[in-house]
């Protein structure tokens, strides 16, 4: 009987074993990343290394980082590069690709960024800008395919004009973009200087594009008034929900680490917002 019963409780471990086993493999079939999207206020020669260091410390936990307010001229790229280096020093290494000055007018251009872990994510090919609404976009967007456990999703980097320029008149042409690139599974982020409320997503949403965040602001105030810091619902990210499941999302009111919100606001005027998701 002792020797039955220690067969089968033998049998059991090796059971459980083997199951904790599967779930491993399975679990490292997903493919699941974590991504987030900042607007850095005029990334370039202005931000000072211990700026550059508070950036990296905050964007070290995720895998694709998306920067929209790259300075087009001199001092942008090497910022990204030294964002790059500081994101190398926290013990993981990363990659990143630079776009060239968007093709607006000399007071609007900017450069996009995409930073990455190469150890977690794969970039697929070359970025580019987009081209064929170039002329309809004041800052086009910046794409850039990665690949994950074999499965590959295209994030679409963007900075709308401001709000009294009425971005939903260059949002609308995103409604092509699926179309223009059947292949692609896109994720639009960035700051689009409008609310995912807007009837411009409308098109998007009826593809089956969802936004991330609902409700939550993503701009900062000059001043907190009664402890409000927040001003407009701006960043965001919109996925294809039949091809992308979102496990998690959020924001990083990294201003609560500054004694005063012009100080924070030396970093950025936007707060970083991200998801965690699996292509499905």
């Amino acid at each position: 009987m002792y020797i039955i019963k220690n067969r089968f409780s033998s049998f059991k471990l090796h059971f459980l074993f083997l199951f904790i086993f599967l779930l491993v493999q399975i679990g490292g079939l997903y493919a699941q990343t974590k991504i987030v999207s900042w607007n850095i206020e005029n990334l370039g020669k202005s931000k000072s290394d211990s700026e550059i260091e508070f950036m990296a410390n905050t964007l070290r936990d995720f895998d694709v980082v998306a920067i929209q307010e790259v300075v087009a001229g001199y001092g942008g790229s090497q910022a990204v590069a030294k964002l790059a280096d500081e994101l190398n020093r926290t013990g993981t290494q990363w990659d990143y690709t630079i776009s060239e000055p968007t093709s607006s007018s000399a007071y609007k251009t900017e450069r996009y960024a995409f930073l990455w872990k190469t150890n977690k994510i794969k970039k697929v090919g070359q970025a580019w800008l987009e081209q064929k609404y170039h002329l309809e976009i004041d800052r086009e967007p910046y794409y850039c395919t990665f690949e994950i456990n074999n499965k590959t999703f295209t994030l679409v980097n963007f900075h709308a004009i401001t709000k009294s320029k009425q971005p939903e008149t260059e949002i609308k042409y995103f409604k092509f973009l699926p179309a223009q690139y059947p292949a692609l599974n896109l994720v639009f982020t960035g700051d689009f200087n409008c609310p995912q409320s807007h009837t411009v997503f409308n098109p998007l949403r009826k593809m089956g594009y969802l936004p991330i965040l609902k409700d939550q602001k993503t701009s900062l105030k000059r001043d907190c008034v009664l402890e409000e810091c927040l001003a407009s619902e701006f960043d965001n990210v919109f996925y294809n929900s039949n091809k992308i499941t979102v496990k998690n999302s959020g924001v990083i009111l990294f201003y609560d680490k500054f004694k005063s919100l012009p100080e924070a606001r030396s970093i950025s005027d936007h707060i970083p917002i991200w998801a965690e998701i699996v292509i499905n």
